[in-house]
């Protein structure tokens, strides 16, 4: 059975009359790897400092193990942070800030620097011991934030966008080398960050927040194709969601009435009325475009917008009749047979199955 080791209950904060935390409950496992994500401003800055001890809930409890927390400062808590920043002291070179949190807590001289040495040749780092931070390059200073949090052998550790300041290609190396390292180690990580690909690539679970509430928690793979509620929708990935009336309802298909045609959708966690105003949501990845109308029931026309070119996948943007937007992904090759021009006409379908009927009182 798993284990519990974070516990978040009813935990609020507020700073004046404004709530930047508002009432949330969620738990988590020792040894997950959680993302939290949302916009800016949602919140989840100041959840990840809660737990690190650095502000104190207005109401609510945290628990870390079992223990209650709420009144520990960061000294109490074994619950070190990695820094947007990195927070390296420039004055000292990579051994001496792999050392420094063993120092603070007393550690032998000899003790601390055999520890701090094999967490430095853990991570790499081995030919750099007594170069200055300062002269490392982006991805190495990450690694020695890393390795300064970790020589500690914390029960969990906190990671505040520790991506954010680094080259692309950085990025995708460091999210292989975390999930790697977190799945070795068996310590938890929280990590939090307002990019979808960073969480999405390592975490077990997401939560996602929005002004001071958890919107939705799950897999990415659930929260990708099932989202919760509209905000998720238009958060996550490339969803269309479309408006329209429900005319009928058979077994879990929902069939709607549109200003651009009818359309079919599966309403597998909720069922609208008949005749009531509802939305349903599609991937842009499951869309399928051509110049000639297909012979299936879900169809729009639409005419070509824009294209976003990323790596080997190109997002379309398309607009129909009445103005709703479209995003479809297709692959690079896949655009040399639909020779595409702005301001073109194309036909969109997809499966019905692959649409989903949003909850739109969550």
């Amino acid at each position: 059975m798993p284990e519990t080791q974070v516990e978040f209950e009813n935990v609020s904060r507020h700073f004046g009359d404004f709530v930047a935390v508002d009432n949330i409950d969620f738990a988590i496992d020792r040894g997950e790897f959680i993302a939290l994500m949302g916009p800016s401003g949602c919140g989840k800055t100041t959840t990840l400092r809660m737990l690190a001890g650095l502000d104190k809930p207005t109401s609510g409890i945290i628990r870390l193990s079992g223990t209650v927390m709420n009144d520990l400062g960061p000294q109490q808590r074994d619950t070190p942070m990695v820094w947007q920043s990195l927070a390296l002291f420039p004055f000292l070179d990579v051994l001496g800030n792999v050392e420094f949190g063993l120092k603070m807590r007393g550690v032998a001289a000899d003790e601390r620097k055999k520890r701090a040495l094999e967490w430095i040749e853990r991570l790499g780092l081995g030919e750099f011991v007594k170069r200055q931070v300062t002269q490392l390059s982006g991805g190495q200073r990450q690694r020695v934030a890393l390795a300064r949090a970790l020589v500690t052998e914390p029960e969990i550790l906190l990671l505040d966008e520790p991506l954010s300041a680094l080259d692309a290609h950085l990025v995708v190396r460091m999210q292989g080398e975390l999930k790697r390292l977190q799945a070795e180690l068996g310590i938890t990580f929280f990590y939090v960050t307002h990019s979808q690909s960073e969480a999405f690539a390592m975490a077990d679970r997401v939560i996602i927040m929005n002004e001071g509430r958890i919107a939705q928690i799950g897999a990415p793979r659930e929260i990708y194709r099932t989202p919760a509620n509209r905000f998720i929708a238009q958060f996550v990935g490339r969803n269309n969601i479309i408006n329209g009336t429900v005319s009928s309802i058979a077994g879990n298909m929902a069939t709607f009435t549109t200003p651009i045609g009818n359309f079919e959708a599966a309403c597998p966690s909720v069922q609208p009325a008949e005749r009531s105003e509802a939305s349903f949501v599609v991937s842009g990845d499951l869309m399928k475009i051509s110049k000639m109308r297909p012979d299936t029931k879900n169809q729009v026309e639409c005419t070509l917008i824009s294209e976003e070119f990323v790596g080997s996948f190109v997002t379309l943007f398309l607009e129909s009749a009445d103005a709703t937007e479209f995003k479809v992904e297709v692959q690079q090759r896949e655009l040399e047979q639909l020779e595409l021009t702005p301001g073109g006409t194309f036909w969109l379908s997809w499966e019905s199955g692959h649409a989903y009927v949003l909850p739109e009182n969550a």
